[in-house]
C-alpha cells in the first residue's frame, strides 16, 4: 500500500486515526462531513503518522530513543525529567528527509493560495529554511496522537499546539517541535501508566489554517453537563481572544447552558448564564521571539460576555449536530473570527469521563465536620478530598510532591500530570470547568476546585486541608 506523508481534510474520515490520530481524523470528518450542514470548519492537512515514521527511521531516532528511556522509573520525577530533555534533544536536532520537507511546504503553499487568492507561492529550495516569502497564511500547527482523544483513552492536552504560524520555517519547526512533544515528561508518564509502548505510537501533525478569534473570543463546548451528566444540556465555555487560555486554565471564562430538547424544537433555552473575569487575552504578537502574547482584558469587556445569545445558541445547535453525527457526547472546541464575525468549530472528540459512567450508581460524598472556609471556586467531581497542602508557585517544586498531598497551585500546566495522578485533591487560583486541570481531575476521579482566584495566598503549606465538592456547585477548601 502507497504510504502518503500528507492528507488534506477533504481526504479523510474518522476510520483515519491510524493514519493522522484522533484530532485531525475528527477534523477531516466534519471538514468532509459536516459543512453541507452549514457547520464552519478552517481547512488543513495532516502530516501523517506514515511522515512521522519516515522522519523517525531517516534519523534513525528508534534506537537512539529506546536506548534513552531502557529502565525508566516514572515515579521518579528527576529520572523521568533527565530522560525526557534528553529524547526532545534528540528529535529537535534532527533533520527532515528532503522529499518530506518538499511536500510538506507545498501543501502549505496550497492553502496560502486557498485563503490568500493569489497565484500558487514559489518554493525555495535552499536547505537552511531562511527564506519567508509574503502570503504565506497564519496556521495552527496541532499534535495528534494515534493513541490520542479515543474514548477509553484520552490524552487531553498530552501534546502541543502552535498558534500564529507563518512562514516556511516556522512551520517546520512547528512541526519538529509537535514530533518532540509526543515525548514530553507527561505524554511518556501517561503512556506508560495506560500500558501504550513508546515506541508504539505514532504522531501525526495537523496544519489548520487559523481563526482570527484573537481580535474576537474562542472556547469549549461540551454536549453533556460535565458535572452531573445530565445528557440534555450543552455547556458552552468563552473568554476573550485565543482559546489556549482556557484549555490551560489560565483564565476565568463565562459559561452558558443551553437545553437540547426545546433548543431542537426551535426554541430559545439558555438556561443558564454566568459571566467570567476573563482578566487577560491570548493574541497575535507583533515581532518579538514569540508569535502570541497575553495581555490584559479592559474592564468594559470583562464585563461583558464574550458570546451574544444568538451565537451561543448558533454554537449549541452545531453541538447538537456534531454529537447527533458521531453518536456519543462530545468536547468540542470552537472560535470566532473577530475579522469577518464567522463561528468556526475548530476540534471535536468524544467526551471521555460521564459519557462512561454507570448510570445504575449513584455515589454521595457528605462532609461530617465543618471547619472554616479558606477558599471557594467551582467544585469538578462530587468528592472530598484531604491531606496536607502543597502549595506550588514555581513549576521546579513539582518533583518534591508526595503521594497524597493536595496540589495548591495558580493552574495546572499539562506537564504535572504525574503529580496530578498522585494528589488526593487539586485545587487551582484560576480556570473553569473545562480548563486542564478539570479535565483531568475528573478523569481521574479526584476532587477539583477551579477559580478560587486566591487559594495559594490564603491556604498555608504543609497545612492539613479538607477539599470539599459535595456541596452543589460550589467547592470548598
Amino acid at each position: 500500500m502507497h504510504k502518503k506523508n500528507i492528507l488534506w481534510f477533504e481526504e479523510t474520515k474518522i476510520g483515519d486515526i491510524p493514519k493522522v490520530g484522533g484530532k485531525n481524523a475528527s477534523l477531516g470528518e466534519m471538514y468532509s462531513e459536516l459543512r453541507s450542514q452549514g457547520i464552519n470548519v478552517p481547512n488543513g492537512f495532516s502530516v501523517t503518522a506514515d511522515a512521522y515514521w519516515h522522519f523517525i527511521q531517516f534519523n534513525n531516532l528508534g534506537v537512539t530513543i529506546e536506548n534513552i528511556l531502557k529502565g525508566l522509573d516514572t515515579g521518579n520525577m528527576h529520572n523521568l525529567s533527565e530522560r525526557g530533555y534528553k529524547v526532545r534533544e534528540a528529535v529537535l536536532s534532527a533533520e527532515f528527509p528532503e522529499d518530506l520537507r518538499t511536500e510538506i511546504i507545498e501543501a502549505y503553499s496550497t492553502l496560502s493560495g486557498e485563503y490568500t487568492k493569489k497565484k500558487r507561492l514559489t518554493l525555495k529550495k535552499n536547505r537552511n529554511h531562511t527564506t519567508h516569502p509574503a502570503g504565506w497564511v497564519d496556521v495552527a500547527v496541532r499534535s495528534s496522537a494515534t493513541a490520542e482523544d479515543l474514548a477509553d483513552a484520552s490524552f487531553a492536552g498530552q501534546q502541543e499546539s502552535y498558534l500564529n504560524v507563518s512562514g516556511e520555517y516556522q512551520l517546520l519547526e512547528s512541526i519538529k517541535k509537535c514530533f518532540s512533544s509526543l515525548f514530553t515528561d507527561r505524554a511518556i508518564s501517561y503512556r506508560q501508566d495506560k500500558g501504550f509502548g513508546q515506541l508504539q505510537i505514532a504522531l501525526s501533525v495537523g496544519v489548520q489554517k487559523m481563526v482570527r478569534s484573537d481580535e474576537a473570543s474562542s472556547g469549549v463546548m461540551f454536549t453533556i453537563d460535565t458535572e452531573s451528566g445530565f445528557q440534555n444540556a450543552v455547556v458552552i465555555n468563552g473568554s476573550w481572544g485565543l482559546g489556549e487560555n482556557i484549555v490551560k486554565g489560565k483564565v476565568n471564562p463565562d459559561e452558558f447552558v443551553v437545553f437540547k430538547p426545546t433548543l431542537r424544537l426551535g426554541s430559545r433555552p439558555i438556561i443558564g448564564k454566568k459571566i467570567g473575569s476573563k482578566e487577560h487575552k491570548l493574541i497575535y504578537s507583533v515581532g518579538g521571539n514569540t508569535s502570541t502574547q497575553n495581555v490584559l482584558v479592559p474592564d468594559e469587556d470583562r464585563e461583558r460576555f464574550c458570546l451574544t445569545d444568538d451565537e451561543a445558541l448558533q454554537l449549541a445547535k452545531w453541538g447538537c449536530e456534531i454529537e447527533d453525527h458521531y453518536r456519543k457526547p462530545m468536547d468540542i472546541e470552537w472560535a470566532k473570527d473577530g475579522k469577518t464575525d464567522e463561528l468556526f468549530i475548530v476540534q471535536a472528540r468524544p467526551e471521555t469521563v460521564q459519557s462512561r459512567r454507570d448510570k445504575n450508581v449513584l455515589e454521595e460524598y457528605t462532609l461530617k465536620e465543618k471547619g472554616k472556609v479558606l477558599a471557594v471556586g467551582a467544585a469538578v467531581g462530587g468528592k472530598i478530598g484531604q491531606g496536607k497542602a502543597n502549595v506550588i508557585k514555581n513549576v521546579s517544586k513539582i518533583a518534591d510532591f508526595k503521594k497524597g498531598e493536595v496540589l495548591v497551585t495558580e493552574m495546572t500546566d499539562p506537564d504535572w500530570e504525574p503529580i496530578m495522578k498522585i494528589a488526593s485533591a487539586i485545587v487551582t487560583n484560576s480556570g473553569g470547568r473545562t480548563s486542564h486541570a478539570a479535565i483531568v481531575s475528573r478523569e481521574l476521579g479526584i476532587p477539583c476546585i477551579v477559580g478560587t482566584g486566591n487559594a495559594t495566598q490564603v491556604v498555608k503549606d504543609k497545612r492539613p486541608i479538607t477539599v470539599s465538592c459535595a456541596e452543589g456547585e460550589e467547592g470548598k477548601v
